[in-house]
């Protein structure tokens, strides 16, 4: 007899493109009824987003009161002082720490203890590659290459329910991103208008899946149905018979019309549609700022604008649910602490990360940021990473999620927390 689970990872699991209307038959007779309310008992649930391309934690939380960065930054350098001539101020959060003026709707939320942040976060593996720190950072691994699953398919599992839906793990992005690989079930989504979904739940995670609900109803025993789990077809069958473009946003939220904003969205109407969604991921990008990255104007403030507009929107739309929800941040390294020749910063170590949630110990910048003389610089060019990405996202994943399995969550390490959760 097949599982639930194997059902969902056996060989992998894909439909693309193939619309609302484009369930095959067999799978809608299973799924035959009408689907209630309230299909999963209402869990926590934490959202991630990915800055892919390396935030510059410096400018996002800056700290003004360093006169070396000042000195390293003589055209990208923002102060808290009014009145700067030609620039919106900083937002001072506590006399040495400035919030980037783009950044002002997660004021309320700072002020509220409701948003932490963590500044010096970044992977002890010292690499500039965009393409391997986001690699080690989302398997959560830093010094293994070979890792076959993601850190959030790992918290999947640790979650238990066996497959019981295949929306417990659900990415906004056109294909699986490497949080997600593992043996776990997990989806990736690009539109719900649309429903091009991926599953896929195969060990190494490496091999795109390719074969339909058919396919996959071909080669096994008609017993197979009778013991996936009503609950998953009827989750799928609830995005069928939902008309996702007509959603409407709660509390007069207003999402932007930007990747993000829609990423948001959607995973808003996933939570609401309780079809046992429990870690969500989403993607910002544009992040790699090596010229023109402006001040309180240009492209990093349209990232920053971008990123704190969207997340406020999905937690204000998302009111009824807040206490089950955390949003974090990531973003696979910092930039130098010297500015270039052009005019922006170029790959670094340490940056920041924020922190969403009413179970969050916010209120504070958490963290260690030395004074950024040279002596204190990684490698002497680069703000130091002092905290573990791990010791943060095992953290969250501890306490929003009730995990505490560290070993199996993140191997090889056994880091302290730094406390930027109550608990």
């Amino acid at each position: 007899m097949v599982s639930r689970r194997g059902f969902l990872k056996a060989g992998g699991l894909a439909l693309f493109g193939i619309g609302l209307g484009g369930i095959p038959g067999f799978l809608a007779d299973a799924v035959a009824g009408t689907v209630a309310p309230g299909l999963f008992k209402r869990k926590k649930i934490l959202v991630c987003i990915f800055q892919r391309g390396a935030m510059d934690g410096l400018m996002a939380v800056t700290p003004f009161t360093d006169n070396f960065l000042k000195a390293a930054r003589p055209s990208l350098f923002m102060t808290a002082a009014k009145g700067a001539p030609n620039q919106k101020p900083l937002i001072d959060l506590d006399g040495r720490f400035g919030l980037h003026p783009s950044l002002g709707a997660f004021e309320p939320m700072f002020r509220e203890k409701r948003l932490g942040i963590v500044h010096g976060i970044g992977s002890p593996n010292n690499t500039r590659s965009h393409f391997d720190a986001q690699d080690f950072m989302e398997s959560g691994t830093p010094f293994k290459k070979g890792t076959t699953s993601g850190w959030l398919n790992r918290a999947v599992g640790l979650l238990g329910h066996d497959g019981a839906t295949p929306f417990q793990g659900v990415s906004l992005t056109s294909s699986l991103p490497r949080s997600f690989y593992g043996e776990n079930p997990a989806v990736a989504i690009k539109n719900l208008a649309d429903f091009n979904i991926q599953m896929r739940g195969n060990v190494n995670g490496a091999k795109m899946a390719s074969q339909s609900f058919e396919d996959l109803y071909d080669q096994t025993s008609s017993g197979l149905l009778k013991n996936t789990g009503k609950e998953s077809f009827e989750a799928i069958k609830m995005l069928q018979k939902t008309d996702v473009k007509a959603y409407k946003p709660e509390n007069n939220v207003v999402y932007p019309g930007t990747a993000l904003g829609n990423s948001l969205k959607q995973i808003a109407q996933l939570i609401k549609m309780d079809v046992g969604l429990e870690v969500a991921f989403a993607e910002s990008g544009g992040w790699d700022t090596h010229f023109n990255q402006g001040k309180d104007t240009g492209v990093f403030a349209r990232n920053v604008e971008d990123l704190s507009t969207c997340m406020m929107a999905f937690w204000n739309d998302l009111a009824r649910y807040q206490d089950d929800l955390t949003v974090m941040t990531m973003t696979e390294f910092g930039r130098t602490v010297a500015q270039n020749g052009t005019g922006g910063t170029d790959h670094g170590r340490g940056s920041c990360n924020f922190i969403l949630g009413n179970s969050v110990n916010g209120g504070l910048v958490h963290g260690v940021v030395n004074p950024l003389s040279k002596e204190n610089l990684e490698d002497g060019r680069d703000l130091a990473v002092t905290t573990d990405f791990r010791s943060v996202f095992s953290e969250v994943a501890d306490v929003h999620l009730g995990i505490n399995n560290d070993k199996i969550l993140f191997p090889d390490f056994d880091g302290k927390k730094i406390g930027v959760m109550r608990g």
